[in-house]
């Protein structure tokens, strides 16, 4: 485990370990939990389809196209729920290819009336 207090920035690194030099990642959606087995029951969106759903989360320069830095600032669950578990979904795209997901962003989809 990782003890932090309340409101504490919070700094997270992905790395792709491969071969292939021409990967790039990018950081798609991530959910915390109270409970490390359920991530479907309680869960609080930090970023969803690359769009930031905390208000205090971030992305980070990378050093290199492998590597992919976030950052949010530290909660709970109420008081009942002592720790918080992260889990998160990474996309791995060919490095430049500026069609491919990595290098769209945020895909937030707009809904739009039936009638329309």
């Amino acid at each position: 485990p990782y003890y932090v207090d309340m409101d504490q920035r919070l700094f997270l690194q992905a790395s792709l370990h491969s071969s292939d030099q021409n990967l790039t990642l990018f950081v798609d959606t991530c959910v915390a939990s109270p409970n490390s087995s359920d991530f479907r029951t309680l869960v609080y969106e930090l970023t969803k389809s690359g769009c930031a759903s905390d208000s205090t989360y971030s992305l980070y320069p990378p050093p290199r196209s492998d590597v992919a830095r976030f950052g949010f600032n530290a909660f709970s669950f109420v008081n009942r729920f002592p720790s918080v578990f992260l889990r998160c979904e990474l996309l791995v795209c060919m490095y430049q290819d500026f069609s491919s997901r990595c290098y769209r962003g945020c895909a937030s989809r707009f809904k739009r009336n039936a009638d329309s």
